[in-house]
This record gives structure tokens, C-alpha cells and sequence, in this order.
């Protein structure tokens, strides 16, 4: 009896033991010295699997049945101790790491010292051998953030013979437009393919989006006024003119105004549903692809990419590159270089450099000057901000895998310009002028988006797996007017950050 009780209690203890390990691991990486939150920490937790902390150090891990309470977890970041426990063993919910001081005199690199430019040449010749191009199924998580602020909404010398259109009028539609305006996507996926933007698939897993949807009504509305306005005012045998300075377009009067399907017809009404299902179908499908298409679009700048923007290594004459310091990263010792135009480059940044295989593990990069930019006739556009950083690690197979990709770019863009609508009858000849409304207008936009992809999870797939993979996408992102933690409850994420997590849609906070 007594062994019996014994060993029923085995089990108990057993089963609760795989019960607490099932569920996830959170915690904060903080500084040793300073207490300060240590930002895009590595936590590996099997050959191919791991997270990494946000930019407030934070991070979580749903852990699986694949995963046993005897796995190791190392918690590692550049210039500090890696810190090592077992999945079973980890409780803290703050996790510190200390620093960790290289000592130049326990460092055999080789029989002589290497100059940054030496370096540099090492990893070129080292590029193909340490990082693989090959077909992977990739489990990712992405988060996109597009944020939009008005700079300026200004006009004058306002002139209109059409009532409606008044002065008051156009301070309503100005007003309508948000001053600023926030969207998220967050996107959980498998990603079949290598980094070719042609060779992408996407099984989109599940997804969210949180914006503001009083921005839509308002537009709609505004939408159906103007509609209103223009049809109690423009006459069936007219046409408008729009022109702003120099250039013109001519708009005919049945262009102006949306279909409608009469409610008696039957089979038109049916026509109408029956477009509308096709179109919700289709719009799940471009969600996907429109995913796949901005991972893709991520991948291409990846510094061992054919035709990459980040060309510090295909062209590394227009740049001038100095060795910083040696740190650890782990047990690796890793060289930091930083990188600068000395030529006609983009880029300035800082390369974290394996000095055993000359793998980059690390890059941080920022533009020094505008991109593109582009001023004419009163219209204008600049893209002035384009950072970001992308970390590896180190597989099995000894090639070094994406973990994480982290970019912003940033574009403004406006116009100060003449605007003019005229209205003129086709009928009438000669003087056929009827009604016109103009102004001068100044605008100016700012477009902020935020990019970031985590892999925790990379397989190597054949050529014909992948092209035996085909999915439907049935998914579409789910609408949330603020941050919802329980959304994601039970997958792997990057945790957000204080933005993401206090956001709240103006629909949501007037209720």
C-alpha cells in the first residue's frame, strides 16, 4: 500500500511537473552593474531554436513536448557572461548578466595581428562557406508598425462658385484627416524557400492588426458628401477639368460617381454578392502574399545578398572600416568593427565580426544621407531614414542562420502647389465654363515604417519540398482596437514593446 501510495505520488509529481513545464517562460535581462534592460539578448534553447529580447529586454518562450525540464538554456549577449540553466530549473523573472572583460593575453587569433581591412577580406572570402542560401522552412514571427503624421495642411487664395464647396467645407475635409495615425500587423507564419524573393511561400498561422477605424468612417462620410455635392451640382452633360499648374486631367461626369445596383434587380444584386465573396477571397490571399512579399523585400538586403544596398562588403573601397574592441559572445570571441563612408557610400555602422570563422553575427547600420530624394515643380519627396540590425547564430551544420531583423525606414513627401476644378458643358460652345474652385495649397507628410521578423525555428527543406508546398491562406488578421496579451497566449512572439502594449484605438478610449 505504502508502495503504491508511493508511487501514485511519483506520477502525480510527475504530471505536474510536465504540466508547469508546458507553459511559458518570461523574464527580463538586465545588466549586472547597472540595471539596465540589455536589448536583443539571445536566448537558445535547443540547436536550432530560440528568441531574443525586445528592445526593453524582455522576451518569452512557449515551450512544447519536444522540449525536456534536462534542456539546457543559455542566455547570451554581446560583451557579457552567457548565463546557463536548464528549462526545468529557470524561475526568475529578472535575469541578470554581468559583464564580461576580455583578456588580450588568453587570445590566440593568430600568429600576428590583424588590421580592420584584413578582417574585412576574411569575411568576404568566408561569405559562401559560413551562410547558406538553401531551401529552410522558417518559423517567424513578424510585427509591422506604419506610422503617418500631417507636418503641414495649409492653403490659400481660396476661390469657389459652387456653394457646398465653401470655405467651411474644405476646413471640414481638413480637419477629417487624421493628424497622425498608427497600424499594426502582426503576423505568426512558416516560410518556405530560401532568401529569393521568387522562391517565398507563406502558411500564415494566425494574425492581428490594430488601427483605428474612426479614420475610415470619417473618410467614408466625407467620401459620401463630396459624391452628394457633386451630384446636385455638376450637370449630366458636363465634365471636369483639374488642374494644378501645368499639368491637367480631364474627368468625365460618369467617372465621378460609384455604381449602384438597383435592389429590384435580382440578378444584378446577385452579381454584386457574388463579386463581393470573390473579393474578400482574394484580399485573404494578398494578405499572405503581401507578407511573404515584405519578408522577401527584407531578406534582399541582407549583406550576402546579390545586388544588397548594404554593400559594405561588395564595395568595401567606399568605406573606411576600424577595429573597436574584442568582446565574447558566448564563448566566441568576437571583433568589432565599425564602418564609414569614405566614398560616395549610404551606410555607417557596426559590424560584430567571430574571429575564429569571420562570420558576421551581428550588423547595426544607419544612412548618412538621404536615399532618394526629389523636388520639382512644387512637389517634393525625401527618404530620409534607413536603420536597422540583423542578428545570426550558428546551426548544427556549422552555417550561420538568420535569428532576427530589425529596420525603419522613414520618407517625407508633400507638395505647394496651384489647384484648380473647373467645370465645363460639353453642349455648349465657346465660353462653356460653368462653375470652378481653386486654391493654393501646402502639404507635407511624414511616413515612418517599422519592421521586425524573429526566427525561432530553422529546418532545411529539399527543392522539391518546397515546390510541392502549396498553401490557401484562408487567414485573415484579426482586428483588435488595443494590445490584447491573450491573442497570443500559448505561440512564440517577440514581446512588444511599451508602445505596442498601451495602445488604444480613439473608438476604444470613447467608449
Amino acid at each position: 500500500m505504502i508502495k503504491t501510495t508511493t508511487l501514485g505520488l511519483f506520477f502525480i509529481l510527475l504530471l505536474s511537473v510536465n504540466y508547469n513545464f508546458a507553459q511559458t517562460i518570461s523574464a527580463k535581462v538586465i545588466d549586472s552593474v547597472t540595471q539596465e534592460p540589455i536589448p536583443f539578448a539571445t536566448i537558445q534553447f535547443a540547436d536550432d531554436m530560440g528568441v531574443i529580447t525586445n528592445g526593453e529586454g524582455t522576451f518569452t518562450i512557449l515551450l512544447n513536448t519536444k522540449n525536456k525540464v534536462t534542456d539546457s538554456l543559455f542566455v547570451s549577449s554581446m560583451g557579457y557572461k552567457t548565463y546557463k540553466t536548464t528549462l526545468g530549473e529557470f524561475k526568475d523573472s529578472i535575469l541578470t548578466l554581468s559583464p564580461q572583460n576580455i583578456e588580450l593575453k588568453n587570445v590566440v587569433v593568430s600568429n600576428k595581428n590583424y588590421s580592420a581591412d584584413e578582417i574585412v577580406d576574411f569575411i568576404k572570402d568566408n561569405v559562401d562557406k559560413n551562410y547558406t542560401k538553401s531551401f529552410s522552412k522558417k518559423r517567424l514571427f513578424f510585427r509591422e508598425h506604419y506610422h503617418q503624421y500631417l507636418n503641414r495642411t495649409n492653403y490659400s487664395n481660396f476661390e469657389s462658385t459652387i456653394d457646398a464647396f465653401n470655405k467651411n467645407f474644405v476646413d471640414e475635409i481638413i480637419s477629417s484627416v487624421p493628424r497622425s495615425d498608427d497600424y499594426y500587423v502582426e503576423v505568426l507564419c512558416d516560410l518556405y524557400g530560401n532568401y529569393n524573393s521568387e522562391k517565398q511561400k507563406i502558411d500564415v498561422i494566425k494574425a492581428s492588426k490594430m488601427y483605428d477605424k474612426n479614420s475610415e468612417i470619417n473618410l467614408d462620410q466625407l467620401e459620401e458628401r463630396m459624391e452628394k455635392i457633386l451630384k446636385e451640382n455638376v450637370k449630366p452633360d458636363s465634365y471636369l477639368k483639374i488642374k494644378s499648374g501645368i499639368f491637367g486631367t480631364k474627368i468625365d461626369n460618369e467617372e465621378l460617381f460609384r455604381t449602384q445596383v438597383d435592389s429590384s434587380d435580382v440578378a444584378a444584386l446577385n452579381k454584386k454578392l457574388e463579386e463581393d465573396k470573390k473579393r474578400k477571397e482574394e484580399q485573404k490571399l494578398h494578405f499572405a502574399a503581401g507578407r511573404a512579399n515584405k519578408i522577401s523585400t527584407l531578406y534582399e538586403d541582407l549583406f550576402f545578398m546579390d545586388d544588397s544596398k548594404l554593400n559594405f562588403l561588395s564595395k568595401s573601397r567606399k568605406y573606411d572600416f576600424s577595429i573597436r574592441e574584442l568582446t565574447y559572445l558566448g564563448q566566441d570571441i568576437v571583433y568589432i568593427l565599425d564602418f564609414v563612408p569614405s566614398g560616395n557610400a549610404d551606410y555607417k555602422g557596426t559590424l560584430y565580426v567571430n574571429a575564429d570563422d569571420f562570420a558576421i553575427v551581428r550588423v547595426d547600420y544607419e544612412n548618412v544621407k538621404s536615399l532618394k530624394s526629389f523636388k520639382l515643380l512644387g512637389v517634393f519627396m525625401n527618404d530620409y531614414l534607413d536603420k536597422g540590425k540583423m542578428i545570426f547564430y550558428k546551426g548544427p551544420n556549422d552555417k550561420y542562420n538568420l535569428r532576427y531583423i530589425e529596420k525603419e525606414h522613414g520618407g517625407m513627401g508633400g507638395a505647394k502647389r496651384p489647384l484648380k476644378i473647373i467645370e465645363f458643358n460639353k453642349v455648349v460652345k465657346g465660353k462653356n465654363r460653368q462653375n470652378e474652385l481653386s486654391l493654393d495649397f501646402d502639404f507635407a507628410a511624414t511616413n515612418i515604417n517599422s519592421y521586425e521578423i524573429v526566427i525561432y525555428d530553422t529546418e532545411e527543406i529539399s527543392s522539391s519540398t518546397f515546390e510541392n508546398k502549396n498553401f490557401d491562406n484562408k487567414i485573415t488578421p484579426t482586428y483588435l482596437t488595443r494590445y490584447d496579451p491573450e491573442f497570443w497566449k500559448g505561440y512564440n512572439i517577440i514581446e512588444p514593446n511599451q508602445a505596442i502594449r498601451t495602445y488604444t484605438a480613439k473608438e476604444e478610449s470613447s467608449k
